[in-house]
């Protein structure tokens, strides 16, 4: 059976689900129901946390599984908070390093680059 649609692929707005079926009995029920929280995650979100429950939240462990570094699984983690709506908007300083040491990681800036935007935030 396919995934289910989430998001409005014409405007990203979220989805509603107008109408529910049973396949056995070919009972029909018409109305505006909300999707669970959890229909937000991407797939690559809900395979993280597959591996998150499975390593009983032990991030050094999905670290391992997934092949990144501990810095990207708990960024990972962050994500998938914010997109649950868990947490304010405010992103907090180990945050923003955790998002410069992905870019490192990712080679999308140098050492020096990041140790600077990281002294940068250290003196906020």
């Amino acid at each position: 059976m396919a995934r289910i649609v989430s998001r409005c692929p014409v405007c990203d707005s979220h989805l509603i689900v107008t109408e529910l079926s049973c396949p056995s009995c070919g009972t029909v029920i018409r109305g505006k129901f909300e999707l669970e929280e959890f229909f937000r995650l991407t797939p690559e979100q809900i395979n993280f946390l597959r591996i998150f429950i499975k390593s009983r939240g032990n991030l050094s462990e999905v670290q391992k599984e997934l092949g990144i570094s501990y810095p990207t699984a708990r960024a990972r983690l962050e994500s998938i908070v914010r997109t649950l709506g868990y947490e304010a908007e405010e992103v907090s300083q180990e945050q923003k390093i955790n998002e410069i040491l992905e870019k490192l990681e990712k080679g999308e800036v140098s050492a020096e680059e990041a140790l600077e935007q990281i002294r940068r935030l250290k003196e906020q």
